[in-house]
């Protein structure tokens, strides 16, 4: 479903949900033709060069499936093999990233032209697989096969192994959840829609959703264009969108008579692409947010200001001094938005800008959908996120910066100031600071660097 949904859309999720029931009866009598069916709707018509999803989605919903104790039986051994039944571009990048597996055995995807045809080759021999994995048509004594009771492996391989564990469903419930931090490769970026694991319950839920998620949508859009802060904020919660905030006493200080033509720039981390909103609707003020690659739709349905930065950093300091003349501003500085707790290095312009600097935490949880994506469209965007049934977001306006701790009167570097805020902000809700950039993120996700190529389009 994850494969349908995300690398094929939403008629052919649609497609293999009104299809599943089937593909359940005939796997009663063919496991494989069940399979077949699952992989024909799924993968049909996807170009191979742009199939991302193995890498970019399927990694997260992977790893909050492993059980810790499997995990450190197959950590211990030095040489590790994947087999799987599945095609090998849904696993590979899992099983190689993640677990540090050195072989991947799957089934390959014919390809006509570029683009999957749906079907898959046919079973390797039992000693072609282990040619593979080996270089020799033997394995040695010291072999530990892995596998489940429910798990129709090629018998003659398993008995290949010199010991074969068999895991049953019981023992699988019974295993604690991979923790985060045992991860052998931090989960930094991963892409899709889908923020649940698309059981046929849940799927069932989220299609017969949709429809009242649209309407929701409208109602949302409605309340933030045509009601005041104070009223906007009590509709969005009864409408699902829970939001809270907390702030130091010095985060509001009224800014000093020299700079008294100029306005507050508050330093966020971004979750979403609302998260300007929220900053507008804690501080209970308008504010101008500074927008890079957003689509025309999301600053249509803006309720507060904005302005698009180029990436130029001339051109941009201007911008942001005259916003700054005007009032209070909120940037930022990532350039693109981490899902995970972690925070993407700074870009240090901001710095430059002003010595009235407001650093803001935002941390956000969604039910249903991510108002995100890196491969999909971006002026769904704001549509998908308004769609989620409920949302949470806690909003922590933290310490003014002191002036000391400034370009201006306290003569520190950009870089310094920088580092500084994005360490603040990731003290504030224990988010881990790294280096990567926006570009890394676009190359990981999308293999692209991001960029914009027209006017009105977002990359």
């Amino acid at each position: 479903m994850l494969v349908a949904a995300e690398a094929g859309g939403p008629l052919r999720a649609l497609l293999l949900f009104l299809l599943y029931p089937f593909v359940k009866l005939l796997s009663l009598v063919s496991e494989e033709l069940g399979l077949k069916i699952m992989v024909f709707v799924c993968f049909v018509g996807i170009k191979k060069d742009r199939f991302r999803a193995g890498r970019a989605v399927l990694p997260k919903f992977f790893l909050e499936d492993v059980g810790y104790e499997c995990f450190q039986v197959v950590m211990g051994f030095g040489k590790k093999v994947g087999v799987s039944n599945l095609p090998r571009v849904m696993v590979e990048s899992f099983l190689r990233d993640y677990l540090e597996v050195d072989d991947v055995v799957g089934r390959e995807l014919k390809v006509v032209g570029g683009y999957y045809v749906g079907l898959m080759e046919e079973k390797k021999a039992t000693r072609v697989v282990l040619k593979e994995i080996s270089g020799e048509e033997k394995v040695g004594p010291h072999v530990l096969g892995l596998t489940s009771y429910n798990m129709s492996l090629d018998q003659q391989l398993l008995s290949c192994c010199k010991v074969i564990c068999l895991v049953s469903e019981t023992d699988k419930r019974n295993w604690q959840v991979l923790p985060r931090e045992k991860y052998p490769k931090p989960l930094i970026f991963h892409d899709g829609r889908l923020s649940f694991r698309p059981t046929p319950l849940d799927t069932l839920v989220m299609i017969m959703w949709v429809p009242l998620g649209f309407v929701l949508f409208i109602s949302r859009v409605f309340v933030t264009l045509a009601l005041s802060y104070e009223l906007s904020y009590i509709m969005l919660s009864l409408l699902g969108m829970r939001a809270t905030k907390t702030e130091t006493n010095s985060s509001v200080t009224p800014i000093g008579n020299k700079e008294r033509t100029k306005g507050m720039l508050y330093v966020c981390n971004h979750r979403t692409l609302l998260d300007p909103v929220y900053v507008s609707l804690a501080l209970k003020k308008p504010v101008t947010a500074a927008t890079y690659s957003v689509s025309r739709l999301s600053e249509l349905i803006s309720p507060i200001k904005t302005f698009r930065l180029t990436r130029n950093k001339e051109e941009d300091a201007k911008k942001m001094e005259k916003q700054l003349s005007q009032g209070g501003v909120v940037i930022c500085p990532e350039g693109t938005t981490c899902r995970e707790p972690y925070l993407l290095r700074f870009s240090p312009l901001f710095a430059e800008t002003t010595d009235h600097i407001v650093p803001v935490a935002i941390d956000l949880q969604v039910s249903m959908f991510y108002g995100t994506t890196a491969c999909g469209f971006k002026f769904l965007d704001p549509i998908f996120f308004l769609m989620n049934p409920t949302t949470f977001l806690h909003a922590k306006i933290l310490e003014k910066l002191p002036e000391n701790f400034t370009c201006g009167v306290g003569g520190k570097s950009k870089f310094e100031i920088a580092n500084y805020v994005q360490t603040e902000i990731g003290k504030a809700f224990g988010y881990q600071c790294t280096n990567l950039t926006r570009k890394e993120k676009y190359m990981f996700l999308a293999g692209n660097e991001g960029k914009i190529q027209f006017a009105r389009t977002a990359s």
